[in-house]
């Protein structure tokens, strides 16, 4: 488990994550709650997130809230070596919208890497404005306040099936499969909906991409 004892990360923190799997090891790395970005007093807060994977890695955090007013950059890289294997997933929620606290108001620059073999596999960057009022048209998020990126690798065309197979309610879900890696999408209300998307559908590939019973968390349940 990743714990940051504070609970929370506000304007001038700079966090740093380096993780390491060596070659016949598994590791699943998640933590016990949210992660939230608090209100920034105008100071950027830092995260930087490197993941070299040589064996198998399962990379789970719960979700990070970003509270109205904060002022985030945060990157995630995801090293791979051949035969490595991997499944991930972040789930960033915008505001609280069981509050009804909009994030009207800061800036979220959010980047998310995979790599293999030193060579990009994907290069995602999201840049949201608290102050564009453009989230909620159709081509954007549709007025969605979480949304939940999930990837894995290797993965094919059975895997895709299998992914599209899940029973998912409350939260819009697409999947595909490109250069061997399968990516998720999920937009949902809150992000419970799209956590519980994403953990249904780690519940179908973690049998059949990493030969292992279907174990919870057990963190998750406290």
């Amino acid at each position: 488990y990743i714990v940051h004892p504070p609970g929370g990360v506000v304007g001038g923190d700079e966090l740093r994550v380096d993780v390491g799997v060596a070659a016949g090891a598994h590791a699943l790395l998640t933590t016990p709650a949210a992660t939230k970005f608090y209100r920034s007093d105008g100071r950027v807060a830092r995260q930087l997130q490197r993941i070299k994977v040589d064996g198998i890695m399962e990379w789970l955090p719960q979700e990070s809230i970003f509270h109205r007013g904060a002022s985030v950059r945060s990157a995630t890289r995801i090293d791979l070596s051949c035969g490595a294997r991997f499944i991930g997933w972040e789930i960033p929620c915008l505001g609280l919208p069981a509050r009804r606290e909009a994030f009207d108001a800061g800036s979220l620059a959010l980047d998310l890497e995979l790599w293999l073999e030193g060579q990009p596999l994907l290069v995602d960057r999201l840049r949201i404005d608290g102050h564009v009022v453009a989230r909620a048209a159709a081509c954007d998020l549709a007025g969605h306040h979480a949304i939940g990126t999930l990837l894995a690798y290797p993965a094919d065309a059975g895997t895709l099936a299998m992914v599209r197979s899940a029973s998912v309610s409350d939260c819009q879900l697409a999947a595909t499969v490109v250069d061997g890696v399968l990516m998720c999408r999920v937009l949902a209300a809150q992000a419970e909906h799209a956590r519980r998307a994403l953990v249904a559908v780690w519940q179908l590939l973690r049998p059949a991409m990493l030969d292992c019973e279907m174990t919870l968390p057990r963190i998750w349940a406290t």
